[in-house]
């Protein structure tokens, strides 16, 4: 069970949130620009690239389309101590695409794989995964997958959709059986994951199990419920508990940015976990409209406290 990489989301914050309440096997970063390391971007690469002892084993994920970049960042990586490094090949945002990275790397596998080799040789002893779509415009898995396998990378993460789907439709979890078999044949010791609508633990184990998959990746399943791994179901008020701890651990990594009036530059950012945690119970939308409003901390554990005292701690969920 592995944490999928989330940009703005699988910080370091959100990553001891999961240690308290349910931790995957394997933690991957935020997704990192290979060439921003070594531009004018440097130290909010590096701040994306913090992580404690205690959330090993961890995995950190480069984009970008330029195999010089990936060679010397896999090498700042390594220093860095991490246990993998993740080449991300399916993200669908435009600018990383006019770069030549992301999903645009599935048009151009002469490019993927030189990106593979110069990874490969920037990290040493560290191994080297890729995380992909099944496709582009389409399904392409049977000229697409082998071209990766055939690189002997360490693992393989397929999201089930191609980019032009986005999440517009269900996950071809269908396609799975099928990239496992290409794995047999072309890499026998390569890691398949497979992403993509995993909502509960219970279903991850089931598609493990149908399929044949190495493993499951989870993103936005785990946002809704940082519990996901524990295969639990909190209360509704230990939800709402989850959301104040964890602007606590947020608050304490920008505790140099705090005024005196308890809010700061960043705080906004914490809203989109309230968001995720304040969902499917009776009364969560108002409660929800209502977290979106406070400039701190304190003010969200207020209204959150008057909400328990006038609902109860067994809430329903809807």
């Amino acid at each position: 069970m592995a944490l999928a990489p989330m940009s703005g989301v699988t910080d370091e914050s959100f990553r001891l949130m999961l240690l308290k309440f349910g931790r995957p096997d394997v933690f991957w970063t935020e997704f990192v620009s290979a060439d921003g390391l070594f531009s004018k971007g440097r130290k909010y690469c590096l701040e994306s690239l913090k992580f404690s002892h205690k959330e090993r084993p961890i995995v950190a994920q480069l984009f970008g389309g330029d195999p010089v970049y990936f060679e010397k960042a896999a090498e700042d990586i390594a220093k860095l101590g991490f246990d993998g490094i993740d080449i991300n090949m399916g993200c669908p945002d435009s600018d990383i695409e006019k770069r030549g990275g992301g999903a645009a790397l599935i048009k151009n596998p002469a490019l993927a794989k030189e990106i593979i080799r110069a990874t490969k040789r920037g990290a040493g002893k560290i191994p080297v995964s890729v995380k992909t779509r099944i496709g582009y415009d389409k399904n392409e898995i049977t000229k697409w997958i082998p071209v990766l396998l055939k690189e002997n990378i360490a693992a393989l993460t397929v999201h089930f959709r191609t980019r032009k789907e986005m999440s517009r439709v269900p996950a071809h979890w269908e396609l799975a059986e099928k990239i496992v078999k290409f794995r047999d044949r072309y890499a026998s010791e390569t890691i398949i994951l497979g992403n993509g609508d995993v909502e509960t633990f219970a279903q991850a184990r089931k598609l493990a199990e149908e399929t044949g998959l190495d493993g499951i990746m989870v993103g936005r399943g785990v946002l809704k419920n940082p519990w996901f791994f524990s295969n639990n179901l909190p209360l509704v008020s230990a939800r709402l508990d989850a959301a104040i701890k964890h602007a606590e651990i947020f608050d304490n990594f920008h505790k140099k940015d705090i005024r005196k009036n308890g809010s700061y530059k960043q705080f906004d950012a914490i809203k989109k976990y309230f968001h995720a945690y304040v969902k499917n119970f009776i009364g969560a939308k108002e409660l929800r409209e209502n977290l979106m409003k406070v400039k701190n901390t304190p003010q969200a554990k207020k209204i959150i406290e008057d909400f328990l005292a006038s609902s109860g701690p067994f809430t329903a969920y809807k």
